[in-house]
């Protein structure tokens, strides 16, 4: 495999959306091919010469999506997707540059009031397993930090999943990791935690039992603190 670090160049102002643009130039220049591991955290921090949290936080976004997967002690790897498929994903992830932070949090909104209807109404049995154990493990690390993003992520995604529309499913991984970096940035869920815990098992037992309509209102309310929060601010992403 070609050596990746000589490769690379120091990332630019936008740091994280340089780092996923490069990998994407790699993939289609053929020296970074589906299967390939990425050199580890520390030296890509050294090379793109950033901190090694902006270099994780574009990991992250290439997670999300599914284009790298992450391994404990093994690294990260490129996912065996067709390399057409990458390139699109990843243009997805940069298409959301300087969208306002309102706009992004109401269309989350409107996405997953909708997908939490469906999702009630179309959910599996294993649906169900994979939405208890997304809640679970937010409720556990919420217990241990204090703090779970990543695990409220997942658990909204399961939902999303739930629902059968691949479309709405899309949607959502389109805009939601711009507005989970943005959450952490402004602290907008600086909150007490006990009122996502009620409302995620609630949103767990509607959807357990059928129940559309509720399962949407209690979404619809889930979401309200912020949407409010971002019509009094002017966040440009």
């Amino acid at each position: 495999m070609t050596d990746i670090l000589k490769l690379l160049e120091p990332a630019g102002e936008n740091a994280t959306d340089d780092i996923i643009r490069q990998i994407r130039s790699l993939l289609d220049s053929g020296d970074l091919q589906p299967g390939d591991k990425l050199p580890a955290e520390r030296k890509l921090a050294e090379k793109f010469q950033v901190a090694r949290s902006q270099v994780r936080e574009a990991f992250k976004k290439l997670e999300f999506y599914n284009i790298i997967k992450t391994m404990p002690q093994s690294g990260s790897v490129i996912s065996a997707i067709e390399s057409t498929a990458l390139n699109s994903l990843i243009s997805d992830i940069l298409k959301m540059d300087n969208c306002d932070f309102h706009s992004l949090v109401e269309a989350r909104s409107i996405i997953e009031i909708n997908a939490a209807k469906l999702c009630a109404i179309r959910r599996t049995e294993e649906d169900l397993k994979m939405i208890e154990s997304a809640m679970n493990n937010y409720n556990k690390k919420i217990k241990e930090c204090g703090s779970a993003l990543e695990e409220d992520l997942y658990f909204h995604r399961t939902i999303a999943e739930g629902s059968k529309n691949t479309v709405l499913k899309s949607m959502m991984m389109t805009i939601t990791p711009d507005i989970m970096v943005n959450y952490a940035k402004f602290n907008v869920c600086k909150t007490n935690f006990e009122i996502p815990i009620s409302e995620h098992r609630l949103l767990f037992e509607y959807i357990k039992n059928n129940n559309a309509e509720a399962a949407s209102n209690i979404m619809s309310q889930h979401l309200t603190g912020v949407l409010n929060f971002a019509k009094t601010q002017q966040i440009v992403l």
